[in-house]
């Protein structure tokens, strides 16, 4: 077949594809056998080279799968057509309430990320906590925020390192808030907050952590990717009354509903388990012993039902 396929140029390697899309290297291999793309070139140690044109496709096919599209049909498609189905409004992605109301702000917050202007940006984010308060900057502010960051990502609008730019700007003014609340001592519930193993992201956990301590809990977090057994020690050492995980959409459907499952069976049946994110598979397929938060705004409803006498204090 193309074996021995002169690379292009600018062609890369399978490791820095990997790099580049997000797209493993087991799954380019598979997607070449069962798809017949992408289709590498070989250098003369018989190494796959992927030429650029094909990375940029890849791009756009892992920013569509991450909006919920099937792999299969999206390799087979033309470039032109990925991106207009890249285009193309998602269902519910309309402005929310909360992100018209602080439209303007927002929208400056996104124009210095796509400057680079990184001591302004921390500086009004900054601000805006000052402003606001820690709650309504996670919820009115950074959520809506998060939404128009992923949508230009998704459309191609703006860069990786803008995206990095972005979320390492908000973990730096978040974890400055979180820090300045006062610690409620042995008060119920203790929640350990992570992600499961192939869950890169943590920036959706850092926002619940400041809902959580705000309303009071005495949080612990262990920050992302997380083997689920040593998710399961934690919880017994400290002890905790709730596992609070954040999966976001690019997190394998099959391996979020398999790292539940497990979790559930290695956690004491008293510990329970709240997963919030918006990876589609959450509210399509429930599961037994695992609470859905759908938002940030549902925090405080789920743990007065939690402390109106599901649970007693701990000694």
């Amino acid at each position: 077949m193309n074996d021995r396929t002169p690379p292009a140029p600018s062609a890369l390697s399978i490791s820095a594809v990997e790099r580049d899309t997000g797209l493993s290297k087991h799954t380019l291999r598979v997607w070449e056998r069962r798809y017949g793309f992408p289709r590498p070139g070989r250098n003369a140690f018989g190494e796959r080279q992927y030429p650029s044109d094909q990375v940029d496709h890849l791009r756009v096919v892992k920013r569509l799968m991450d909006m919920g599209h099937r792999p299969g049909k999206l390799v087979a498609m033309a470039p032109a057509q990925l991106q207009a189905l890249a285009e193309r409004p998602r269902a519910g992605a309309s402005r929310s309430s909360a992100q018209m109301a602080y439209k303007e702000e927002i929208d400056q917050i996104f124009d210095l990320v796509k400057n680079h202007r990184v001591e302004e940006l921390r500086r009004q984010l900054s601000n805006c906590v000052l402003r606001l308060g820690l709650a309504r900057f996670a919820t009115d502010v950074v959520a809506p925020l998060n939404a128009l960051i992923g949508e230009a990502w998704n459309r191609g609008k703006i860069e990786i390192f803008e995206e990095h730019l972005y979320t390492e700007s908000i973990q730096v003014v978040l974890r400055n808030g979180i820090s300045t609340i006062p610690r409620p001592g042995s008060a119920p519930p203790v929640v350990l907050l992570t992600t499961l193993p192939q869950e890169p992201h943590g920036l959706g956990l850092l926002m619940a952590e400041a809902i959580f301590a705000l309303e009071g809990c005495r949080c612990v977090s262990l920050g992302v990717q997380t083997p689920i057994w040593d998710i399961a020690l934690a919880a017994s050492a400290q002890p905790t009354d709730i596992v609070a995980l954040s999966c976001s959409p690019s997190l394998n459907q099959n391996q979020l509903i398999e790292g539940l499952a497990e979790l559930r069976a290695k956690l004491a049946p008293d510990t329970e388990i709240w997963v919030g994110g918006s990876n589609p598979v959450l509210d399509k397929r429930p599961l037994s012993g695992v609470r859905r938060v759908a938002g940030l705004h549902d925090i405080d409803v789920a743990l007065a039902q939690w402390r109106n006498g599901r649970r007693p204090a701990r000694p």
